[in-house]
């Protein structure tokens, strides 16, 4: 037994002494995985956009282009700044970001809404750079422009000779009670932080992981044996299942990010993901040669991540080869599990795909290391053997080569 897990336990020991004694590790695994949610959180802490700037063109100039643009400007959501005499005006503010929409009524407005078989035209420009733009521009003159239409649809229904009353019934949809399931604010950070916390998780796990194993590899220190994995899987796990309790279980209570699931659930989901991403990361670090080729993997799979995982780009719209790919990536899985506990209450049954999907990757990617340790554990030993047999100038000649 001692020969067993002594060997594990020195490796435990030996790999915690490591990262706390690399200043660039400890960074990346304590201070980012910390510091990070607060970054994106002050980025999105104002998660709705109010008083956007719209350039109005009303070539009408009616009553009832008046009447729209008031009760439009009665919204928190916009704001009306310009008022131009051409659309060419109108163009150059947008153009210059003075404006981030431009709203335009043609000279036949009023007549054809005084026609009883005639259809007006509202055109509507949002400036597409931010979507959060286009939305709040777009919400809030469909929600005008619906209820406009109601009273014009009204106003002609009693011109027929109608009762105002019949008239409002015929034109009142079914009643209805408008809920925000998941996110209340329906703002962007409380959408897409739950996500990003799952993301910085992974991330910066398999950027030190592979950091660790570009020093070893460049100071010849690397170590491939099987009780060198299992020990070193031990001391990534357990600072990284502390780390994810503090980072999922008290930032989204800190934030106001909607949390309405157990914690107990996300706990035990974070087990097989923090194991997945482990291996994972350990298999990847076999390859690694030096130390910046982390930094190399980090800035180029981090938004491909996060868009295969089908979180800000609907699963639906991405090519089927990307999101089979994405299937054997833990943060796909994890990111769904959590956002499904957390932001939609479910419980860990409710959520069984992803966790049993979450403990595949680890025991497929675990077998993977250990095979990748084994094969490269024998190399060494071979290029060892083979450097050892050789006369000493030939040893020489092959270092130098």
């Amino acid at each position: 037994m001692k020969e067993v897990f002594y060997p594990i336990l020195s490796a435990f020991v030996n790999e915690l002494r490591r990262i706390f004694r690399d200043p660039g590790v400890t960074v990346i695994f304590i201070v980012a995985t910390l510091a990070y949610p607060l970054i994106y959180k002050a980025l999105y802490w104002n998660e709705q956009i109010t008083n956007v700037p719209v350039a109005v063109v009303d070539l009408s100039n009616s009553p009832q282009s008046r009447e729209f643009l008031h009760r439009w400007n009665a919204s928190p959501d916009i704001r009306l700044t310009h008022t131009c005499t051409s659309m060419a005006e109108a163009e150059r503010l947008l153009r210059d970001q003075k404006v981030h929409g431009i709203i335009y009524f043609p000279r036949d407005f009023a007549n054809q809404l005084a026609d009883p078989l005639g259809q007006a035209h509202i055109s509507l420009y949002c400036d597409m750079s931010s979507f959060l733009y286009m939305k709040a521009i777009y919400l809030s003159c469909n929600n005008v422009m619906l209820e406009s239409m109601r009273n014009i649809q009204i106003d002609r229904y009693e011109q027929m000779g109608m009762d105002k009353e019949f008239a409002w019934a015929l034109v009142q949809d079914a009643p209805y009670t408008e809920t925000a399931l998941f996110t209340p604010t329906g703002g962007y950070g409380s959408f897409l932080i739950p996500a990003v916390l799952v993301l910085i998780l992974h991330q910066t796990l398999f950027f030190g992981i592979c950091m660790l194993g570009g020093t070893a590899r460049e100071e010849g220190l690397d170590q491939y044996s099987i009780r060198s994995l299992i020990g070193r899987s031990i001391a990534y796990f357990l600072i990284y299942y502390a780390l994810a309790a503090i980072l999922l279980g008290f930032f989204p209570r800190l934030f106001g990010i909607p949390h309405i699931g157990a914690i107990g659930d996300i706990l035990l989901l974070m087990i097989p993901y923090i194991l997945a991403i482990v291996f994972f990361s350990l298999c990847v670090s076999v390859f690694i040669r030096n130390r910046e080729s982390g930094l190399v993997l980090l800035i180029s799979t981090s938004l491909i991540f996060l868009f295969m995982a089908g979180i800000s780009w609907p699963k639906e719209m991405i090519p089927s080869a990307w999101r089979y790919l994405s299937f054997f990536i833990p943060y796909t899985w994890g990111a769904h599990g959590f956002i499904h506990i957390n932001s939609m209450g479910a419980t860990l049954w409710q959520t069984r795909m992803e966790y049993f999907a979450l403990w595949g990757l680890t025991v497929g990617y675990f077998a993977l290391a250990c095979i990748l340790f084994y094969i490269k554990n024998i190399r060494n030993h071979d290029g060892a053997t083979d450097r050892s047999s050789c006369p000493t100038g030939d040893r020489t000649l092959q270092a130098g080569l």
